[in-house]
């Protein structure tokens, strides 16, 4: 495997959860790590800012930049990127990890929400990789990942919270296309998705509290599958939409007991979009 040393990686929605977790094992093999995410200031119920992940990034080794971004912002974007890119003469990795999330059916489901899951989830992987193109043609190993599940068109996905399955099977799908339009310029693209639940906040608030996040992993094992994802060479893994216990059982990981988020043998929950 090639190492992240002195590769700079830039992660959409980083100061909390998986996006977190992604960045500071990026950090433990020396990559810069750009954290781009909302959270300037300190949220009255969530842990985490840009700039406490970029203490703890520098801590485990790597170099920080942290970024106030709103990925729905098309200008912010761009100038967020060129930032990125200028302060560390480049950039080779684009995580598209910023979401938003409403378990929610049409009829219920407010505009302006439905607007949020597409802006965040679908339309933000299409600008920070429209922005970020540039940058990763000049990168001798370029990658997008996009946090986004392998399309599964049985019907239950789509019957109570239609919107949301949309715009996640948005992402890998133009993941899916990028992947074949980039594959000129040797960039990999692809998508990562958890086979559990993850233990973040929103398994936490939005969907079933702490006995939920008890029957979910923790986020390391998403972040340690997409550093095995990240070390590939070239485009010799592009194009899938991977699941991270598979990820790590091709790299002879066998031991999947130390992701697990609370204590016991509670039956772990599988993710959506997992039969």
């Amino acid at each position: 495997m090639n190492s992240l040393n002195n590769r700079t990686v830039f992660i959409t929605g980083g100061s909390r959860g998986i996006g977190r977790a992604i960045a500071l094992a990026c950090a433990r093999q020396g990559a810069n790590v750009v954290i781009a995410a909302k959270s300037d200031t300190p949220h009255p119920k969530l842990p985490g800012t840009i700039h406490s992940v970029a203490e703890e990034i520098r801590a485990a080794g790597g170099q920080a930049l942290p970024l106030v971004l709103d990925v729905r912002d098309e200008k912010l974007v761009r100038e967020r990127v060129d930032e990125a890119a200028e302060h560390f003469g480049g950039i080779d990795v684009l995580v598209n990890n910023a979401g938003a999330i409403r378990l929610t059916g049409v009829e219920n489901l407010k505009a302006s929400r439905y607007d949020l899951m597409h802006q965040v989830n679908a339309r933000a992987v299409f600008l920070c990789s429209q922005a970020a193109l540039t940058w990763l043609k000049a990168s001798d190993n370029a990658h997008i990942l996009s946090l986004s599940p392998p399309l599964n068109l049985n019907t239950k996905w789509f019957a109570q919270y239609g919107p949301y399955t949309t715009t996640k099977y948005a992402m890998t799908m133009l993941s899916m296309g990028m992947a074949e339009e980039f594959k000129r310029y040797d960039i990999a693209v692809n998508c990562l998705w958890p086979k559990t639940l993850i233990a973040t906040a929103a398994i936490e608030f939005e969907l079933g509290g702490p006995q939920m996040m008890a029957q979910g992993r923790k986020p390391e094992i998403m972040a340690d599958a997409a550093v095995s994802i990240l070390n590939r060479p070239g485009t010799s893994l592009t194009g899938q939409a991977l699941i991270d216990e598979d990820v790590l059982r091709d790299d002879g990981v066998t031991d999947f007991e130390q992701y697990r988020y609370a204590a016991g043998d509670r039956p772990l929950l599988p993710d959506l979009f997992l039969d």
